[in-house]
């Protein structure tokens, strides 16, 4: 049997770095994709005694023999019950680090052991202790503030609950999820995300699972329904970066600042709000005057950003670049390198300015912004 699951990446439109501050942040979907699929083979095949997970991008495939994982996971500390999500214990968690250890990573690709080791967690939560090659594709980079980790989670996650009753979700092509379905698998994915990212705040799993947008402030999540298409030109500046010390660097301008700091926060959660408003609105208002406020409110975001400190001159080169061709952006995410978003009003033509972005080095993405979420094709 064989179990297809795609599930999109992020962008974070406004409110980054503020949003820890209580600010509100808004995130949507991009129409960029991670792919699992999952082959689970018939009882009598042979070599039916491997649980295998190829990592086709990146050229690199790990195999685990049943006996290994169950040696290592024992029964006796599992309780098998994908309907209940779990998170994974520091002793099993400890377990898999030794069965991913043993697969000898390349120093150069280390960063992915933590995805690996939610591959195994996940999987042997939900599947059990079954055969299974798993190959994963996907059309976002790694890294880059995208949310390449939680659409790996969603996705993974989505194909494994489905191979459990697929005769309930057969159909022709990609389809969707039911309410339930999407909220057990954000749940599941919100555990597999811990294990990469700690402590994570929860919105890339909700984005990639359920797709369009949402607005997060003060631990609340709000489903946005988008009445406007949007299309934004995506830089990848290929410049790594530290978000845990670009998220300390920002908390400690605000201690020595903190009434500066507060207005900018404040001013930021402002802007979301405001965007919020106009991705949601009815009204009468021209779609070109809607995407008019939203390329000034990326703008002022932007500014606000740079007085956090967390822009960059990878981003700055960006922004002058776009500028000159009248197109607005704003650093995604994290900053500090990263991605870059250019809104793409109705009738542009980037051609010209994809060219000169690509001509510095950068990596260039077309999204559609507010898409679907998680979705299988058994």
């Amino acid at each position: 049997m064989e179990v297809k699951a795609r599930a999109p990446g992020k962008i974070i439109l406004a409110g980054e770095h503020a949003v820890v501050h209580g600010s509100t942040a808004v995130a949507a979907a991009i129409d960029l994709y991670t792919y699992v699929t999952l082959r689970l083979p018939l009882q009598s095949a042979e070599n039916n005694d491997k649980l295998t997970l190829h990592l086709k991008d990146i050229g690199l495939e790990f195999s685990w023999s049943l006996a290994r994982i169950k040696e290592a996971i024992s029964y006796e500390s599992r309780n098998l019950c994908r309907s209940t999500p779990a998170s994974c214990s520091e002793e099993t968690l400890k377990s898999i680090a030794i069965l991913v250890e043993e697969q000898n990573i390349p120093e150069a690709k280390i960063w992915l052991s933590s995805g690996v080791s939610t591959f195994l967690w996940l999987y042997t939560s939900i599947i059990g202790f079954n055969p299974a090659t798993v190959i994963i594709t996907s059309e976002l980079p790694y890294g880059s503030g995208l949310g390449s980790s939680a659409a790996f989670s969603v996705a993974l996650t989505a194909a494994l609950l489905t191979s459990s009753n697929p005769n309930k979700t057969r159909g022709d092509g990609w389809s969707s999820l039911d309410e339930t379905n999407l909220e057990l698998l954000n749940k599941w994915a919100f555990e597999g995300e811990k294990i990469i990212h700690g402590k994570p705040s929860g919105i890339d799993n909700t984005v990639s699972a359920y797709g369009n947008m949402i607005k997060f402030c003060s631990g609340e999540i709000t489903r946005l329904q988008s009445n406007m298409p949007l299309r934004m030109l995506i830089t990848n500046t290929r410049v790594g970066r530290n978000t845990k010390a670009l998220v300390t660097g920002v908390s400690e301008r605000a201690a020595r600042h903190p009434n500066a700091m507060s207005s900018v926060f404040n001013a930021v959660d402002s802007i979301s709000k405001e965007l919020a408003a106009i991705i949601q609105s009815k009204d009468t208002i021209s779609f070109t005057e809607k995407e008019e406020s939203i390329k000034e409110l990326m703008e002022m975001n932007q500014g606000l950003l740079q007085s956090m400190g967390v822009s960059h001159n990878s981003i700055e080169t960006v922004i002058q670049t776009t500028t000159k061709h009248k197109l607005a952006s704003k650093l995604t995410g994290a900053g500090g390198g990263g991605c870059v978003l250019t809104l793409l009003p109705t009738g542009t033509v980037a051609d010209k300015v994809v060219e000169e972005l690509k001509s510095s080095g950068f990596q260039c993405f077309t999204a559609s912004i507010g898409g679907n979420g998680a979705q299988i094709c058994v």
